[in-house]
């Protein structure tokens, strides 16, 4: 096992702040974050120099100095990143969602709430096959950066699954808040989407993970999505939307709540709920109902901490919750979200897994499946939940 692993980070938002601050976290594998670069010299400068990185202008630059490349960037520019890096030779992370269809070079006037999805889809399929060609090719470890398969309480489903050998039958579930922090959010060109792929690939990555255990434990393979059937929809840009200043409406041309209804091979079912409609903070679980069992895994509210405030200027400094509108009253805050939200265990599995050459448990293909899922449901929600296949042919 290699004892150092060198980490360039690309793109230093929300994302970038918490992988930084669990990469040196991890225990067992020594870390070294050799490098940084973002799309906007200002942003990149002070990302480095408030933690003491090496600064790179390009992704190009900066490989020489790195064995992984972590990207935490834009979705539209996953693709490019992944290839670079495979190319050279260097291990990956990536952010969800893994890739997407952002229009045509020229986006001024595409709007992809009104574009035809059956291209889209074509497209995402030739898109996941040039990254599963570059990844495989070049044999490096991919870590798909999916929190939800890290949560606690997914883990413990894990061990479940592997010791009892049980069939899920059914699950749900959803990622719901009052609208992305991120300034492209909501550009279709930028994000590949609204809610659907935005919110939906964390409950729909989970589930797809736990349907791959519970197969390769059963049979010896995955057990995959076959057929979904979806809808979406603008609710905050109805005609009679209300809009008292609480959620965010300011979205190009993404949908606004989404609705995913996934068949899989064995017959059994999930259903995902997705929206940027919800007050009070993020809204996420999974739950499972197997032939031997029911669990509900909650990342948040965890339910750790309930915390009454009365003066809300008292806690101006203390971060509470994601997403949450106000810190008075009372609030289920977060004592640690690295680890309820499963942020610390990826990036330790990620690593651990770079360092012995070997896949982590969220690796390439359930990043393919989620990817290649969402945009059938797209197509299906154009259709008006007409139900259509999964498949890479």
């Amino acid at each position: 096992m290699k004892k150092t692993i060198r980490v360039g980070l690309v793109g230093t938002g929300f994302a970038g702040d918490f992988h930084d601050r669990c990469l040196r976290r991890v225990h067992g594998v020594e870390v070294e974050i050799t490098g940084v670069t973002s799309l906007r010299k200002s942003s990149r400068d002070a990302f480095g120099a408030q933690r003491n990185i090496p600064v790179f202008d390009r992704v190009e630059d900066m490989l020489d100095h790195v064995d992984l490349l972590d990207i935490c960037s834009p979705p539209c520019i996953h693709e490019e990143n992944i290839i670079l890096a495979a190319k050279a030779g260097k291990h990956i992370i990536c952010e969800k969602p893994l890739t997407g269809c952002f229009g045509p070079a020229d986006a001024e006037n595409f709007y992809g709430n009104k574009a035809d999805k059956l291209p889209m889809l074509r497209e995402i399929i030739d898109r996941l096959g040039r990254i599963r060609k570059a990844v495989e090719d070049a044999g490096v470890s991919f870590g798909y950066a999916e929190n939800f398969v890290y949560a606690p309480g997914i883990q413990k489903e894990r061990e479940i699954l592997e010791k009892t050998k049980c069939q899920i039958l059914r699950m749900t579930g959803e990622e719901s808040h009052n609208g992305s922090a991120s300034p492209v959010y909501g550009i279709w060109s930028k994000a590949g989407g609204g809610s659907l792929i935005g919110k939906g690939c964390h409950p729909l990555g989970g589930i797809l993970y736990l349907k791959r255990v519970e197969g390769l434990v059963r049979h010896g393979k995955p057990i995959r999505p076959a057929t979904v059937s979806a809808r979406v929809h603008e609710i905050t840009r109805l005609p009679d939307y209300q809009d008292l200043g609480l959620i965010r409406t300011d979205y190009r041309d993404i949908e606004d709540y989404g609705f995913m209804h996934v068949t899989f091979e064995d017959g059994t079912v999930a259903d995902v709920l997705t929206s940027e409609i919800v007050l009070g903070g993020i809204y996420d679980y999974v739950e499972v109902f197997a032939n031997n069992h029911r669990s509900r895994a909650r990342l948040s509210p965890a339910g750790l901490l309930d915390l009454y405030n009365p003066r809300g200027e008292a806690f101006k400094d203390i971060y509470l919750m994601e997403k949450v509108s106000t810190q008075e009253g009372w609030s289920f805050a977060a004592p640690d979200e690295g680890f309820t939200m499963g942020y610390q265990g990826e990036v330790q599995d990620f690593i651990t897994s770079a360092a012995a050459g070997v896949q982590p448990q969220s690796e390439l293909e359930l990043a393919l499946d989620t990817t290649l899922t969402i945009y059938a449901a797209y197509c299906s929600a154009q259709n008006k939940g007409v139900e259509t296949e999964i498949s890479y042919n």
